[in-house]
């Protein structure tokens, strides 16, 4: 098998399989190699680079994967990091969302100014929340937000009963937006989600609502939300942005009412023991003929 770094492999430990580096940025050290696990950050990755390589399974780090869409030569099972990534990355959306609801963002620019600044805030106690999108990461924003008397409504493609939630379908979004106090994004990225907050999406939340994006930032109008920021009458705090990463004049920098944080869901200490335990797992799985977990289409 092969993993992009040191780290990865010293997590992974003796495994009764040989590991070699292989981060993608250049051939394959061999023609077979059954494990491939992707680096997390793909930016200078050529996946092309897996053509000519036979393979049981590619690997990759991270939960979402619309950037493999379309690039993964034909051939190759992919398999996504379903359980690494959920739970950090909720606890991140609840930190953006309690940053925004409680004004620790203006509270730090008067910090910055040495100003004792008190101002009243909105909280959580009481704030009706919408998710839009009820995957693992929506699951487990709403598990960490029950706890601060939110109540909690979700939509996702369709009406169901999930673990004790009754979820929304898309014919309910409209109704939900314009009593949502907050409404945090936690879908994937799909010709369905692209530009899914859009000006008509965005005008239909209530004033000073705060919009939460964790999931990605094409899923987002960006002209729209600025000019939503601009006019005061929304709040935003974003992991993801489109464009992205931000350009440094990019006027997003200066908006009014947003917390920006840089699409950091995942980065936390402890990501490379799950991604490790993951590996091993699928490497046992491997081992005794069944099949690999988490498979996507990337098609």
């Amino acid at each position: 098998m092969s993993v992009p770094d040191e780290a990865l492999a010293s997590a992974l430990g003796e495994l009764g399989a040989r590991v070699v580096r292989w981060d993608l940025r250049g051939p394959a050290p061999e023609t077979t190699i059954d494990l491939v696990v992707l680096p997390y950050t793909m930016g200078a990755v050529d996946l092309a680079h897996l053509g000519g390589v036979t393979t049981q399974l590619v690997q990759t780090q991270s939960l979402g994967y619309d950037n493999l869409i379309g690039h993964v030569p034909a051939g190759h099972r992919v398999a996504n990091a379903v359980g690494v990534h959920e739970g950090p990355t909720a606890e991140l959306a609840v930190a953006l969302i309690l940053a925004s609801r409680r004004g620790l963002d203006d509270a730090l620019r008067a910090q910055l100014r040495h100003a004792w600044s008190r101002e009243w805030s909105q909280g959580l106690l009481g704030a009706r929340v919408v998710l839009v999108g009820y995957g693992g990461v929506a699951r487990a924003v709403a598990a960490r937000l029950e706890p601060f008397g939110c109540a909690i409504e979700a939509v996702a493609t369709r009406a169901r009963r999930v673990e004790g939630r009754d979820v929304h379908g898309p014919e309910d979004l409209e109704e939900l937006l314009g009593s949502a106090d907050v409404v945090v994004l936690a879908v994937p990225l799909s010709a369905s989600t692209d530009g899914l907050a859009d000006r008509g999406f965005l005008a239909r939340m209530r004033d000073g609502a705060v919009l939460v994006n964790v999931s990605r930032g094409r899923v987002v109008d960006t002209g729209a939300l600025l000019d939503e920021l601009r006019s005061g009458r929304l709040r935003a705090a974003l992991d993801v942005v489109d464009p992205e990463p931000l350009p440094s004049d990019h006027p997003l920098w200066d908006a009014p009412g947003l917390i920006l944080s840089p699409h950091v869901g995942g980065l936390v200490s402890s990501m490379t023991a799950r991604v490790a335990a993951l590996v091993r797992d699928q490497v046992d799985r491997l081992g005794r003929g069944e099949p690999p977990r988490n498979l996507i289409d990337v098609a």
